[in-house]
């Protein structure tokens, strides 16, 4: 599990710098909850099983603490004159949400609709796993207002669910769907591939399994072994073996033909979804919109005053994070105090950098106006290599030219960031 980063003290009521200004478009809402029934091998979120917890870290007491942040949130929105005029999506992450009671899902989404106002049409998500859900529990979410359920599928093969320590039977999967389309929530399938031992007909196995339910989101992500994880010991101990490059592009490749042909299209690397089903929040970290994250080592992130009219010296944002354990968590709340345990202004440079980093990744690629001169002078070697498209960045059919990715650009979206950014 990383460390949290370095940064300078929140202070204890959570007050924001002064020159952060209200939010103008979408604000987002995250709550992580941070409990799972297992640690998978591959996963270093910050999560934990009820043998890791000790007291103060009660499951069963977790919507209110959560409710003690989103309290603490509005408060210092509203001292600050920087409340939302209300919130465009919502999403419950983790961790697994629904170890909770549906019932405390649905209470802590009613505490943010208490603080801010939902907006109309507004998107609620929450990750499940598939053994974690019943039709009447997410009959429960959604009569609650939650508006989509994302759950982790990860394969359709027990070899490789095995192997990913994943503990849901793969033929539940269309019982889970088929249980949330009928409470009348939209789904999403997460998938992983590249997992030690899977084939390439393992994963178009997974991939067509996906499609068979007939869902309209689908996120496929390469397995990223992360260092301190059980399953990084065991490539370092030679149990188990990584799947080179080539494999890893030949999965995403083959993910890209099997969606696109059943009429998801991608609308960011990993994200393929049809018209009208993207996910609006993820969409909103994307674009650098604002948002406020409740939970154990959950990020917030507030922007400062346009460009215009600021010096190159005024930080563009503010971003802070929360103590990681539950139990640190719900002692500092219950204390009456912020539970922020560091955070950091970006400056003007670094804020391009993740708007380029972050924005580029999205279908409708990246102004070139927002690169700086050098960025743009890079635009005609990426072009030339096939990495971004010669069209969109001429700005053909009279649109502003943009940055956009071929999809080898997307199998190779690092080296476009990097270069775009000198």
């Amino acid at each position: 599990m990383p460390a949290l980063p370095s940064g300078v003290p929140v202070p204890d009521d959570g007050g924001l710098p002064d020159w952060v200004r209200p939010p103008s478009g979408p604000f987002g809402v995250y709550v992580h909850v941070p409990f799972c029934t297992v640690r998978c091998g591959y996963c270093d979120f910050n999560t934990y099983t009820a043998s890791e917890l000790g007291g103060g870290a009660n499951q069963a007491q977790y919507a209110t603490t959560a409710l003690l942040e989103v309290d603490l949130a509005a408060k210092v929105l509203s001292d600050a004159g920087r409340s939302p005029a209300a919130v465009s999506t919502v999403f419950f992450g983790g961790g697994t949400p629904t170890m909770l009671p549906a019932e405390d899902l649905a209470r802590v989404l009613g505490g943010v609709r208490q603080a801010w106002g939902l907006a109309d049409g507004a998107e609620v998500t929450t990750e499940a796993n598939p053994d974690s859900v019943t039709p009447g529990s997410l009959r429960i979410l959604a009569d609650a207002g939650f508006t989509r359920v994302s759950f982790g599928m990860q394969s359709a093969v027990p070899h490789v669910l095995a192997t990913l320590e994943r503990t849901h039977d793969p033929l539940r999967i269309p019982d889970v769907v088929r249980w949330a389309r009928d409470a009348g929530l939209d789904v999403s399938l997460d998938l992983i591939y590249g997992t030690p031992g899977e084939s390439l007909d393992d994963w178009r196995a997974s991939v067509e399994a996906a499609l068979a339910t007939g869902v309209d989101h689908v996120s496929a992500y390469a397995l990223v072994v992360e260092p301190g994880t059980k399953m990084a010991a065991q490539v370092r101990r030679g149990e188990v073996t990584l799947p080179d490059d080539d494999d890893q592009a030949a999965k995403y490749e083959l993910a890209d033909d099997l969606l696109t042909e059943a009429g998801l299209r991608w609308y960011e690397v990993s994200n393929w979804a049809r018209p009208g089903h993207e996910c609006r929040h993820n969409i909103g970290y994307w674009r650098g919109d604002d948002w406020w994250g409740v939970g154990p080592g959950a990020h917030s992130y507030m922007s400062a005053p346009p460009a215009g009219a600021t010096t190159e010296e005024t930080p563009a944002g503010v971003r802070w994070w929360n103590v990681k354990h539950p139990r640190a968590y719900a002692t500092r709340l219950e204390g009456g105090l912020s539970p922020g345990a560091g955070r950091e202004l970006l400056t003007r440079q670094e804020a391009h950098l993740e708007r380029v980093m972050l924005g580029v990744r999205l279908r409708e690629g990246l102004d070139l106006a927002v690169l700086s001169a050098a960025g743009r002078t890079a635009v005609a070697g990426l072009v030339a290599r096939g990495l971004l498209d010669g069209r969109a960045a001429v700005g053909a059919g009279g649109t502003p030219a943009r940055a956009v990715l071929t999809r080898r650009g997307r199998l190779l979206a690092d080296t476009v960031v990097r270069d775009l950014t000198a």
